[in-house]
């Protein structure tokens, strides 16, 4: 536990854990040596599964909400690390897409990440150490066609970021960002082979990602050897946005 990125004795809150790209997480920093609070919205057998797992804890909550994402933190107690991965997808063309797929979206994507980062911000800074990963996405870098507000909440998790680094920094508490390509989850599951055969081919790698991809970037991200990195964007998507 004490070797290379040992998160041993730290306290780790991930949101959106129940499974997929959260689970890996979760599963990675507890294999680090953290302890592991899975937040999670629906999905409680699959939360508490996880959480017997990894020896860690499963909390509800839905982060979208500020005083249910508060509550989530208090109940997380002192938190060393926290990981930001909660969110959904609503698509469609922007000309048809209504005010709740747009609310909806920012709401959960965007507006949590706020929620969360604003209620460790100061005992972080309080304890002058800290570390905070937020999930992007490639399509908040580069864009999709039919995920307006997807992209919009995933590049607005970048810039605001970018900007928590700056402020955060000169307490020794980081903020980076890790933005993950084309990954096999439940999302990806569902798509025709057609259309996953298409995302294998733009990507330079040939494949797609897998959770336990992300989960180890995330890892370095809130590790001491990563002491040095803040305000970056990590992406995490075999090599489709060079």
């Amino acid at each position: 536990m004490r070797g290379f990125c040992s998160l041993e004795g730290k306290t780790a809150l991930v949101t959106g854990a129940s499974r997929g790209i959260g689970r890996a997480i979760a599963e990675e920093l507890a294999a680090a040596g953290a302890s592991v609070v899975v937040g999670y919205r629906s999905g409680e057998q699959e939360a508490e599964e996880v959480a017997t797992a990894i020896g860690g804890r499963a909390v509800q909550a839905d982060v979208s909400d500020p005083t249910s994402a508060l509550a989530l933190v208090e109940a997380a107690g002192d938190i060393d690390i926290l990981v930001n991965n909660a969110g959904l997808t609503r698509d469609g063309l922007l000309a048809r897409m209504s005010d709740d797929d747009w609310h909806t979206v920012m709401e959960t994507n965007l507006s949590s990440v706020f929620y969360t980062c604003r209620a460790v911000a100061r005992p972080m800074m309080k304890a002058r150490a800290g570390a905070i990963v937020n999930i992007s996405s490639i399509v908040g870098v580069h864009g999709n066609g039919g995920q307006t507000n997807y992209a919009a909440s995933k590049a607005g998790i970048i810039g605001f970021t970018k900007s928590l680094a700056r402020e955060l920094g000169s307490r020794n508490v980081r903020a980076n960002v890790v933005a993950p390509g084309y990954i096999t989850t439940q999302l990806t599951d569902v798509l025709p082979e057609e259309a996953t055969e298409a995302m294998r081919q733009q990507t330079p790698l040939g494949r797609l990602g897998a959770p336990e991809d992300v989960a180890g970037a995330v890892r370095f991200l809130v590790s001491d050897q990563a002491s040095f990195v803040t305000g970056e964007v990590l992406l995490v998507d075999g090599g489709l946005g060079m």
